[in-house]
């Protein structure tokens, strides 16, 4: 997504059992509000994804205006069960939520 709403949401693999959605903000400001929106908490990300809460992992990059979340992945990388290998399609399920509520 274009950073035209302030942020960009990128997935990408972590490895073979993890993957990872980087939210990149444009300011300080959109990187507060996102910080605080519900809808990116543990909780509510393992819903989205259908993942245990235990094992959802939610970062602030302060610094660099980034919320990164990773979550274990539904089936290993690359094997014959495996039909998104870069995590595109959960990230668009990320991006749509997002959108859809408004932030």
């Amino acid at each position: 997504m274009s950073l035209s709403r302030g942020y960009e949401v990128r997935s990408k693999s972590a490895g073979p059992f993890w993957l990872t959605f980087d939210i990149f903000c444009a300011n300080a400001e959109v990187y507060h509000q996102l910080s605080h929106e519900p809808l990116l908490a543990e909780a509510a990300m393992a819903d989205l994804m259908h993942a245990d809460p235990q094992q959802v992992k939610v970062f602030h990059l302060d610094a660099l205006n980034v919320i990164k979340i990773s979550l274990p992945r539904p089936v290993v990388q690359g094997s014959v069960h495996d039909r998104d290998m870069h995590g595109a399609q959960w990230g668009n399920v990320l991006t749509d939520v997002l959108v859809r509520a408004g932030v």
